[in-house]
């Protein structure tokens, strides 16, 4: 254990739950080596590697990185669990059960489902299809991960806003994101590309596609400006963050962050996210952008944005195992920075202030990692629970 890390003692004599010993343990300044000590659902002690304290458990983490359980602002992954080929539905149930068992593989111990309140039946996704999903992780109490619900709502669709503001009413989501898929914009900025991804990924016949292209097109810049009035004026009532979505130019940054948004998801230039940065917002980008080296779509790559200091926080996206695969990426940076970036980062980005570290009192979720030759979860905590145990060949 270095020397900069004193040991630290919730109260002398606490009978503790279990001590992690001989862990690469991260905490948000450094990592050191040395052993964790849980108690009450809670982090109790940082030691040395033999505790002067009695535990019930313990287990040897042989030198591998313990360190917080990731906190997913925005995983979409759900839907593949809803629907493993297209038109094939399982009941919400069922797919939250899946999802919840994949992410606390994955090292996720606070996932935010990124729940799409949109009427687009050729995406297999509805309002009312969002609603039981809701209704599911609200009513579920036999999961392993801490679910909530992350409201994705699509700005030209008035059903998908009713229901969001429906959502934000009712207490039932913890963040909520604008977005607006137009043709000529964002990830669509090119028209043919709409057009591709709505006839080859989402099934539509040309004429389907051209209608749609003509509806959405046909919205006016004012109609779309009052509809992200209307989410964030009931996210502020619900006191949830907001969101937006495949931010483009600085200029669209700036009027999103004068309506009120607090977190850009997904900038797609890197000027954009540069000023997100300036004016205070939390800039989120894809961890499977990292992971694979870059965006499938050409727009900014995640490397890029943690090299120019604009990337706040990683999100899995539609891949739960690259949000562990990535503080392991090798960007320049401590293991204590990229790790925040997955766990404390997006943790504060939406008020979460008891998890997302490794520090006395905070919330007990921990994953312990065996980085090599990929980074494979071995134990998981979520508050002191021991809810995951994998060590292959140990």
């Amino acid at each position: 254990m270095s020397e900069s890390a004193e040991p630290l003692r919730q109260d002398d004599g606490t009978t503790y739950e279990v001590a992690i010993e001989d862990a690469r343990v991260v905490t948000p300044t450094r990592t050191v080596r040395g052993c964790v000590l849980i108690h009450d659902g809670k982090i109790g002690a940082i030691e040395a590697d033999d505790p002067d304290a009695t535990a019930t458990d313990h287990i040897d983490a042989d030198g591998r990185v313990l360190m917080p359980g990731i906190v997913d602002l925005h995983g979409d992954d759900i839907e593949s669990h809803l629907h493993p080929r297209s038109n094939a539905a399982v009941e919400p149930s069922m797919a939250l059960a899946a999802a919840d068992r994949a992410n606390i593989a994955s090292g996720i111990t606070t996932k935010f489902h990124a729940i799409a309140f949109e009427d687009a039946p050729e995406k297999n996704r509805s309002p009312e299809l969002a609603m039981n999903l809701v209704d599911s992780v609200r009513s579920n109490d036999s999961l392993l991960v801490d679910h909530r619900i992350h409201a994705r709502c699509e700005i030209t669709d008035e059903s998908g806003i009713e229901a969001v503001e429906d959502v934000l009413a009712a207490d039932a989501t913890s963040l909520v994101s604008v977005m607006s898929h137009i043709p000529g914009k964002g990830q669509f900025r090119d028209v043919e590309r709409f057009r591709t991804y709505y006839e080859n990924d989402a099934n539509l016949s040309v004429e389907e596609a051209d209608a749609l292209i003509e509806e959405r097109t046909n919205l006016s810049e004012e109609v779309l400006a009052s509809r992200v009035d209307r989410i964030v004026s009931a996210a502020d009532e619900a006191d949830v963050a907001v969101a937006s979505h495949d931010d483009e130019t600085p200029v669209e940054v700036e009027r999103l962050h004068e309506r009120g948004v607090d977190i850009s998801e997904y900038p797609i230039t890197l000027d954009a996210a540069k000023r997100a940065r300036t004016l205070g917002m939390v800039t989120a980008m894809g961890a499977p952008n990292l992971v694979r080296g870059g965006s499938q779509w050409g727009n900014l790559a995640t490397d890029e944005a943690i090299k120019a200091g604009a990337a706040d926080a990683l999100l899995a996206d539609y891949h739960p195992p690259s949000l562990l695969a990535a503080p392991f990426v090798e960007t320049g940076e401590s293991l204590s920075t990229r790790v925040a970036r997955v766990t404390l980062n997006p943790a504060e980005a939406v008020s979460l202030g008891d998890r997302g570290r490794i520090e006395v009192g905070a919330r007990a979720d921990l994953i312990l990692v065996d980085p090599e030759p990929t980074p494979v979860v071995e134990r998981a905590f979520v508050a002191g629970d021991p809810v995951f145990k994998a060590e292959a060949g140990r």
